[in-house]
């Protein structure tokens, strides 16, 4: 069997790892770290996310997300309101705290560029679990960015945090070999 080589372009090549694209990704990574900060700074500040009254927001949230099960084409899955009634809904509070810490420190790890990767990508995961409850405003377009960033991690925080730490840490996890 004949293997053949599928070279990358060199578009691709200078966007996802030619260090050179780095300060573009900076310009995403800032908008889109700016955003998150500003959302969770939002409601860490607001009683009823992460205060006295944490989960009263999450509440409605759901709660709505819940009237958009109906219909030949509900905006919510059967299968994802099940989830909102049995995992989020009893546990409101902590999902609460959850989604509004978790904006935050998306933000500040976007900004700092520090694991662009994986804040992006845990940012995603939030976005997309919006967009499963129904609510569609920013979370497609911030998707969309997001995946970027996911892509191009090896650079996205090369102008940042990330061109020191993740060079110590693969320290750590480098396969040893034995002799």
């Amino acid at each position: 069997m004949a293997t053949y080589t599928i070279e990358e372009s060199p578009f691709a090549h200078f966007l996802f790892s030619d260090t050179r694209a780095a300060w573009l990704w900076l310009f995403v990574r800032l908008y889109l770290g700016w955003e998150w900060l500003q959302a969770g700074w939002s409601k860490v500040n607001n009683p009823a996310w992460a205060g006295s009254d944490a989960g009263a927001a999450l509440t409605g949230f759901v709660n709505n997300a819940l009237t958009k099960t109906e219909g030949a084409h509900p905006d919510v899955q059967w299968w994802y309101a099940w989830f909102l009634q049995n995992a989020v809904l009893p546990n409101v509070t902590l999902w609460s705290n959850m989604v509004a810490w978790g904006e935050l420190l998306v933000g500040v790890a976007l900004i700092i560029g520090l694991f662009v990767g994986l804040a992006a990508f845990a940012g995603m995961f939030m976005n997309f679990n919006f967009m499963l409850a129904g609510s569609v405003s920013v979370n497609p377009i911030w998707f969309a960015i997001a995946i970027g960033l996911v892509l191009s991690w090896r650079v996205a925080g090369y102008v940042g945090l990330d061109r020191y730490v993740l060079p110590r840490l693969h320290r750590f996890f480098r396969p040893r070999v034995s002799r």
